[in-house]
């Protein structure tokens, strides 16, 4: 299920609460039985905001990981582009396989992120990719300058394969779905205790739904930050896209 779609149940959930709690006799209740209705709402309130705010830093701590691998898989491509520079005019073959290669990359990374269905396949390497690793082992240095920078793009030619198959073993909205059932039931106790013991109005039916949408956007937005390469706030693949200019004819 979708972030969009989550956030609409968990809207819709909240807002009903918030309804029932309205055609409920909480004008009846005595004094000390709305003291014990707003103390255990109170409690539940303080446990839904610690879960929810370790939600967030959680995903926001998994998205910036995940950007900060695109991020150094960007710059090893750079760097081993240059290094093949350095090597001599022989590495054009290579440097042509590695632009190709890196457009495959960003191509599947991006599809198999965003597609549960992907991640169900086992990993395979593109042709493209296995090309260049094989031509760059194939490299015939003729001095220990080139043997140096052979040995340095095999390297990094490795610690970009080991990003890559990082960001494939990660998964997407790791949040179990239990976990966020049982936080919305909590939001839908909190906002029928609101509606519990407040008169229908057009104001309360108006803070009502901003304080329902205010919820739902905080789950929305866990679950957008659960997967970084789809959704509304997805990584750009430009960088890695663009970081090697065509090679010249």
């Amino acid at each position: 299920m979708n972030a969009i779609a989550l956030s609409c149940i968990t809207f819709l959930c909240i807002s009903g609460g918030a309804l029932l709690g309205m055609f409920l006799p909480g004008h009846h209740l005595s004094t000390d039985d709305k003291d014990v209705v707003r103390l255990g709402t109170g409690l539940i309130g303080t446990i839904a905001a610690l879960v929810l705010g370790l939600l967030i830093a959680s995903a926001k701590g998994s998205y910036d990981t995940q950007s900060t691998q695109v991020t150094q898989m960007t710059s090893n491509v750079v760097l081993l582009d240059n290094l093949l520079v350095q090597y001599g005019p022989e590495t054009n073959d290579e440097r042509n396989l590695l632009r190709r290669a890196i457009v495959v990359l960003a191509d599947r990374m991006w599809r198999e992120k965003s597609s549960e269905v992907a991640k169900a396949n086992p990993f395979e390497g593109s042709a493209a990719s296995e090309a260049f690793f094989a031509k760059l082992q194939q490299l015939s240095p003729q001095n220990d300058a080139q043997r140096s920078l052979q040995a340095r793009a095999i390297q990094i030619a490795t610690d970009i394969a080991q990003t890559r198959l990082s960001l494939y073993a990660q998964t997407n909205n790791s949040i179990p779905m239990p976990f966020l059932v049982v936080l919305i039931f909590w939001l839908t106790i909190i906002f029928g205790s609101f509606g519990l013991f407040a008169r229908p109005s057009a104001t309360v039916f108006g803070s009502l739904f901003v304080f329902a949408l205010s919820a739902a956007g905080a789950i929305y937005l866990v679950l957008e930050l659960g997967q970084p390469f789809a959704g509304l706030m997805q990584i750009s693949s430009a960088p890695l896209r663009s970081a090697l200019t065509p090679l010249g004819p």
